[in-house]
This record gives C-alpha cells, structure tokens and sequence, in this order.
C-alpha cells in the first residue's frame, strides 16, 4: 500500500549551472543544424571548465553547417556557442563568453548508425537507439507536474528573471535550489525545507544573499507553504563567489533528473540536450509526457506513468507500459491498446506529431523540459492535451 504522509524532494539548477551552460551549447548546436536543414542529425556533446569549451560529436546534414569533403564549419559553431554563454550571462575571469577558449571536434556520423536510421526501400525509419523512456503526469500541479520539481525550476527561473533584467546586479549565473514538500493524505501541503545556493557578488555576505532570495521563494510557494526559518537554508556553505565552469566542470547530459521529474517518476537513463529529434531517448521521452499527460488532463487518472522502449534501426516501440498507481478510471491494458491506436510511436511518427524538426531545443536546457506552456513557434508542443477527445473515442468514453 502506498504511503500517504511523508517527506519528497526534488532539486533545480539554473541556466548558469556548469553541465546546464554544456546542455544550452549543445542545443543551440542542434537548432542551428535543424534550422539549415530539417531532416539534419546532431549528436553534439560540450565541455567546459575554467577558461575552455570543447565541442565532440557526430553530425550529418545536408546544410551549410558541414561543406566539401564533410568539414564543419568551426567559426559558426564557436560564435554559436560563445553566444549561448553570453546570454546566459558569463563574464567573468574565469570563464567568460569572449575569452574562454574554443575547441570543436565534430565529425561525420556513422554510417552504420545512419543505416539502421535511415528508411529505405520498404522499411521505415528506425530508431536511433535501444532503450527505454517514461513519461509522467500527475494533478499536483495545474501543469500536471510533480510539485517539488515544479517550484525548484520556478524560484530559480525568479532569481535569473530579476539577475536578467538588472533588478538583483549582485547576483551570478550559477546556482541551485531544493524544495522539500510534506504530504498528507498523498497531497502536498506545505514546504518543510528549502535550500538555494546562488552564486552572488565578492561584496554581499550570507545575510544579504538570503534576503535577497527569500522573496523569490515566498512569491513561488503557495501562500501559507513557506518553511520554517530554520529550515530555510541560503549558501549553507557561506560564500559562492566562484561560480559556473570556473568552480567545477560542466558535461552535456548530467542533469536528468532535474530535466525531468525530479525523482517522482522513473528514468530511462537517456539524457535529452544534443540530440536531434531522430535519437528517441529525446523524442520518446516528449511523447512518454505527451500521452500522460493526456491521459491525466482527460480524467482517465490522477497520476499516469508510461513507458516506451525501441531497437536501434526498429521504426515500431517493442512494449507500451501504463501505471496508473490505483487511481485509474480505465484499465490499463485498455489504456495501453488505446494509445496505440491514436498516436504513431514510431520516431517517425513522433516527429511528425509532435513537429520536433524544428529549431526549439536550445529553450528546453533549463528549467525542465516538462511542465512549461506549448508555445505558438512549435515550441513544447508536448505539452498540448489535444490527444484527449481522440483517447475518449479509442476508449468508447
């Protein structure tokens, strides 16, 4: 029997956050290939640390990305990403957007990937890995998300909108939150701990810093939710001045949990930023969230996880899963047949669904790739719940 009252934590980093400025690299790569040509494969991995960026990976396109005899253009790839660190913010001695240091390693993909990828003849376009993905919904949130996860995106999102716009100069790119909930009855009530660790300026101390981040954080919970003072936790360490790649290295694909649920639901182990919308831990993973979070917003449950699994070079999912955790108004083998039946979950026919062969990725490296708004460009469009009155009709509901 599942417990009803009890402590669940989820954690948040921010844009500036070392593997966080790799994920933003490495996405603004995919948008730039995809923008050139759609039907390009990205699998661009990032590094950083004090003063470096180094760029590794695999591209195939037939845009002016990559030209005669298969070269990457390096200049555009390096303005690409010294753009992405400066918008994020970075300049500082020890990494700054202008200074640090460029290395990009990009080549041609392999052919024997791209042979079990690509359709030809009478076979359908394949998948460009094994593995499995899950997708996850519940009513915690009006977005459908877990709630700790949900508020540790939003105080952070707070902080770097007020660092952005100039309205909080003293503080830095790089920081963390954790957002701990009580439940009760299996619902969330109130906030028993938090913690957030900024990065600020060489002149504030551990006070100032704190007064600073309480409003961010009284503004996000709801009201009557704040946490005791004592268990209110700012810079715990007491100063944070070195931040970003300068205080620790950053990789593309570490932050998994933060991109997803953090903790709530299981993960197929798939990391997201750098892949073009063909690798399906990306776009099985979206389609997992697409179809549970339909299935959540149609009434068919209060919480739904799904999970996906796929062959390399295999266009159709090996299994669909559905657990519904007792709080199911449809059996879910019914349920498992439904979906598929009214969504293609072949990478093709994800991909074509959804329209992930667009420029939409860089925007997604931070702050959770679920639980934010479908936008007009394309942009999220997993998280529509357009699928619902097509579940109705395929359940006879």
């Amino acid at each position: 029997m599942a417990r009803s009252n009890y402590l669940f934590t989820s954690e948040s980093v921010s844009e500036g956050h070392p593997d966080k400025v790799c994920d933003r690299i490495s996405d603004a790569i995919v948008d730039a290939f995809l923008t050139d040509d759609p039907e390009s494969r990205v699998a661009a991995e990032t590094l950083t640390t004090t003063t470096r960026i180094v760029i590794a990976g695999e591209v195939r396109t037939k845009g002016p990305l990559v030209g005669k005899n298969d070269k990457v253009d390096k200049d555009r790839i390096e303005d690409i990403a010294r753009a992405a660190v400066k918008d994020i913010g970075y300049e500082q001695d020890g990494f700054h957007w202008k200074k640090s240091k460029v290395k990009i390693h990009l080549h041609g993909q392999s052919e024997h990937i791209a042979q079990g990828v690509d359709a030809s003849g009478n076979k359908d376009e394949g998948a460009g890995d094994q593995g499995i993905m899950f997708g996850y919904a519940c009513r915690e949130t009006d977005i459908l998300m877990p709630a700790p996860i949900f508020l540790s995106h939003a105080i952070l999102r707070s902080l770097a909108e007020a660092r952005h716009s100039g309205a909080e100069p003293g503080l830095g790119p790089d920081s963390k939150s954790q957002v701990t909930l009580q439940y009760e009855n299996g619902k969330p009530v109130r906030a028993a701990s938090v913690v957030v660790s900024t990065q600020h300026a060489e002149d504030l101390d551990q006070d100032a810093v704190m007064e600073i981040v309480r409003p961010h954080v009284e503004n996000v919970l709801p009201d009557g939710w704040m946490c005791p003072d004592d268990e209110f936790y700012v810079n715990p360490t007491g100063k944070f001045v070195i931040g970003g790649p300068d205080g620790d290295a950053g990789l593309t694909g570490r932050k998994i949990i933060v991109d997803t649920y953090g903790g709530a639901a299981p993960h197929g182990g798939g990391a997201f930023s750098g892949k073009d919308p063909t690798k399906v831990d990306r776009s099985a993973a979206y389609a997992a969230r697409y179809v549970a979070k339909n299935v959540v917003a149609g009434g068919f449950a209060e919480r739904c996880t799904l999970q996906l699994s796929y062959a390399i070079g295999v266009s159709k999912p090996l299994s669909i899963y559905v657990d519904t955790h007792g709080t199911g108004e449809v059996d879910e083998a019914k349920l498992e047949k439904a979906i598929a039946e009214v969504m293609d979950l072949s990478p093709r026919g994800i991909r074509e669904h959804l329209k992930l062969n667009r420029p939409i990725y860089a925007r997604t490296a931070a702050y959770g790739h679920f639980g934010r708004e479908a936008e007009a460009d394309g942009g999220f469009s997993w998280e529509r719940v357009d699928l619902v009155d097509d579940l109705k009709s395929a359940l006879g509901a």
